[in-house]
């Protein structure tokens, strides 16, 4: 039955290699679990409700990305759009949580009548094939950061921006092993050795006491006093409408270079560079948008840690359904969920993102409009933190080297629209 719906042989796996797969994907997002409730627990929301509300958006896009779509990709509150709920519109502007609730809710709404619209699905196939193989690097490069930083490799410095960690502490050389290792069992070809790696360093930083280990199970915290709280009405206001703009905007372009970028690395791109069942997939992170607003949590979009169970061998809808179902599974074993530290996390990103560096070798390195704008998109996902910004500035840079050459002809209508759309979007953050 499994064969047959999702397409185990075809794909080229099988129902343990999914599995497997899923919960490798798991492992690497389950920080979400306990980040996502931190970061809006200081907007005045209830920890224990955010946690539940987290896990239960996560696991219906993910069951909407694995039923509908087919796809290996999960899907969760957004790292990035949930520090703008909590820090910008709330903490920055005076927002209520309720009010930026009504905001993701409208947004969603927006992004579902796009998403069954073929507006969506038109903008992303719109992007050219070097910029798809830069956003597949570039989030590759996005991943490396998040790692490094997990790992401790890399601090906040005042004087540069970043700087070098302390690399002798125990959990960063643990997290060199770890990266060290999956090499290794992936070079030996050993099944899950992405999984493996994460296994055997929670297990040693346990041991050497570094890490704590939390327990099993426990029973669910109490959703009630985020469920159904958002303030649609106070949304509407005049005010609100940039910051819905601004939540509909990032998601768009976040989960279209998301999807892109791992469904080249899993090799689901067609020949012309285009995701088959885009609009299924788009609809996926649409639904689970709204349903998270309503369940009293911010954005939820595809998770770019989905390249790990990738990586593992994942290919189909059951892959995203284990997730899923690991992710329902958390609401009664978070204590065990909790217990894998990020340094054991960490090298799994590191490792991914090697990999999906490769994109690069794929862009023209003998003309410059391709590859200026191909290494622009890279290199600013991880530099400011963002899919969206680096997709705008890629876009931006790809334009107006290819007018400025006379290259006319090489800029679609949708390019250009998207390109404009890019820089007004700069300008209001600007003026902001």
């Amino acid at each position: 039955m499994l064969e047959r719906f999702f397409g185990l042989a075809e794909h080229g796996t099988d129902v343990r290699r999914e599995i497997v797969a899923g919960a490798t994907t798991f492992l690497t997002m389950a920080y979400i679990i306990v980040v996502n409730p931190a970061i809006l627990s200081d907007t005045g929301m209830d920890f224990g409700a955010v946690f539940v509300a987290t896990c239960v958006a996560a696991a219906i896009g993910t069951s909407v990305m694995g039923l509908y779509a087919n796809y290996p990709i999960a899907l969760a509150p957004g790292m990035g759009l949930n520090a703008y709920f909590a820090y910008a519109v709330v903490g920055g502007l005076g927002f209520s949580w309720q009010v930026a609730l009504g905001a993701v809710f409208l947004s969603g709404v927006i992004f579902l009548v796009l998403s069954v619209l073929p507006v969506r699905e038109w903008i992303i196939n719109a992007i050219p094939k070097t910029l798809k193989m830069a956003i597949s690097a570039g989030i590759g490069f996005f991943l490396a950061i998040i790692a490094l930083k997990n790992a401790g490799v890399v601090v906040d410095n005042p004087a540069t921006l970043v700087g070098l960690g302390n690399v002798t502490s125990a959990s960063t050389i643990l997290a060199g092993v770890g990266f060290v290792l999956m090499i290794a069992l992936d070079y030996r070809r050993v099944p899950g050795a992405v999984l493996i790696g994460i296994i055997v360093i929670s297990f040693i930083g346990m041991l050497l006491g570094i890490s704590e280990f939390k327990g099993v199970a426990s029973l669910p915290p109490n959703p009630w006093p985020t469920f159904a709280q958002l303030d649609i009405a106070g949304a509407l206001q005049a005010g609100l409408v940039t910051i819905v703009f601004a939540f509909l905007f990032v998601d768009l372009f976040d989960s279209a270079g998301t999807l892109v970028g791992l469904a080249h690395r899993a090799g689901l791109l067609d020949e012309n560079g285009r995701l088959p069942r885009l609009n299924r997939a788009l609809f996926a992170d649409s639904t689970a948008t709204v349903a998270g607003s309503v369940l009293g949590t911010s954005t939820v979009t595809s998770y770019i840690e989905s390249a790990a169970g990738i990586k593992a061998g994942g290919r189909t809808g059951l892959t995203a359904m284990t997730v899923a179902a690991l992710f329902l599974l958390a609401l009664f074993l978070s204590p065990l969920a909790q217990s894998v530290p990020s340094y054991a996390t960490a090298p799994a990103l590191l490792f991914v993102a090697c990999l999906m560096a490769r994109g690069l070798t794929e862009i023209d390195w003998d003309d410059a409009t391709e590859y200026a704008p191909a290494v622009v998109t890279a290199i600013s996902m991880p530099l400011t933190y963002s899919v969206a910004d680096g997709i705008g500035l890629g876009f931006l840079t790809y334009v107006a080297t290819k007018l400025l050459s006379g290259r006319f002809n090489q800029v679609s209508p949708a390019v250009l629209l998207i390109a404009v759309l890019f820089a007004a979007r700069f300008a209001l953050l600007d003026i902001g």
